[in-house]
């Protein structure tokens, strides 16, 4: 099979509608005929339902030692968003690539593909792998199973390499990422009759305030040597649905509410604090005229941070690709915490801007793709002697 540019291999990933809420099959079975094309096994691991799947492959000797190149197939939604063209056709424009995932981030993935066929003529000593995961947008979740598989039947590798959009920076450390859902249930009754009522919409706004309280906490008691932006935990709820009309009072209302925690803060204390006030303030109010009352939060993602690593095998090599001198720290956060929580040294490092990410008209400066090919062919080239 003949060798693919970068943006070619980047078009036909972008072709892919892969929003989390759908299959991510199609553009698996691409990668999977693309590899097997050039001779490179890959593996897959499914989720429950059979619906999506991860795939790994290795280049290079079947050891333990070697570099997982990891990223993510699965892409946010675009409804209600104003793109100015079709989000899955790579339009360029200038010196941009424009279309959902171009920066989050198939373009990684891409570039990882598209340098392959070097990988192979390179006879690499240390072996190359790729990772490529589902529903990571969705807290994290399909990439446990990919981990499971490798650690348990597969030799270790030394380092992960995240390629989520970092501006080819090194990163070290990230936040957490938890998310909830609260479900409030009261009792209806006539709007006039509100004595007779458990007002589901009241005490989820009593819970919301509650959330809103903790993350004025958090900023306050920002540490002086945080290298986040912002430099301290946040929460914030993100949706909130009750009620059925103007004159019934609402039995039923449901939030979602999430923490983003820097390294070391603690997200289950912070629920923990929530129950309790939930228990024992919100829910007795509410029970006054609803005995039946209830309120219930799950757990929807938990995703943990990325912490710097004394002697990091993972951030020595990439200092070591890049000449970087120094590290950062993002506020987003990746399946870092999960591969470094397997004993894998992971760090981040890919290709364009987490500010275009989630957005209509989402791009890819051409000199981040061009950034990505040298550090990948330093690391084709140090896999090849080490």
């Amino acid at each position: 099979m003949p060798d693919t540019t970068s943006i070619a291999m980047l078009e036909r990933l972008i072709g892919f509608d892969t929003v989390s809420s759908k299959s991510n099959l199609a553009l698996i079975a691409f990668v999977e005929d693309y590899l097997a094309g050039l001779g490179i096994p890959s593996r897959r691991t499914a989720s429950p339902d059979g619906d999506k799947a991860n795939l790994f492959a290795t280049i290079g000797p079947q050891e333990a030692g070697g570099i997982v190149l990891s990223g993510h197939t699965d892409v946010v939604p675009v409804e209600g968003q104003p793109w100015t063209g079709d989000p899955f056709a790579l339009a360029r424009r200038k010196s941009r690539l424009y279309g959902r995932g171009t920066a989050d981030m198939k373009s990684f993935i891409a570039v990882c593909l598209a340098l392959a066929p070097q990988a192979l003529r390179s006879d690499l000593r240390k072996p190359l792998h790729f990772a490529f995961s589902f529903d990571e947008e969705t807290g994290c979740l399909g990439v446990g199973h990919l981990i499971e598989d490798v650690t348990r039947n597969l030799p270790m590798p030394a380092a992960v390499i995240i390629g989520e959009p970092s501006d080819m920076k090194l990163v070290n450390t990230h936040k957490g990422g938890y998310g909830f859902r609260t479900t409030v249930i009261g009792k209806e009754a006539h709007s006039s009759q509100l004595h007779r009522a458990g007002h589901a919409v009241y005490a989820a706004i009593d819970l919301v305030q509650f959330v809103r309280q903790v993350a004025e906490e958090k900023r306050h008691a920002s540490p002086p040597d945080s290298p986040f932006d912002p430099p301290y935990s946040t929460l914030s709820v993100g949706t909130i649905d009750g009620g059925t009309a103007l004159n019934i009072v609402p039995r039923e209302c449901v939030f979602e509410w999430e923490m983003r925690p820097i390294p070391g803060d603690d997200a289950e204390a912070v629920l923990d604090r929530f129950n309790r006030y939930a228990e024992s303030v919100v829910l007795p109010r509410l029970r006054e005229n609803a005995p039946e009352a209830s309120i219930v939060t799950e757990t929807q993602a938990s995703v943990p941070a990325l912490e710097p690593e004394a002697d990091s095998p993972a951030e020595a090599l990439v200092r070591l690709l890049t000449g970087a001198n120094r590290t950062h720290a993002v506020s987003y956060c990746t399946e870092g915490g999960l591969f470094q929580r397997a004993g894998l040294s992971t760090v981040i490092c890919g290709p364009g801007s987490i500010d275009q990410a989630h957005k209509p008209d989402e791009f890819i400066e051409i000199s981040q793709i061009e950034a990505c090919e040298r550090f990948l062919r330093r690391l084709i080239d140090w896999a090849a002697s080490a």
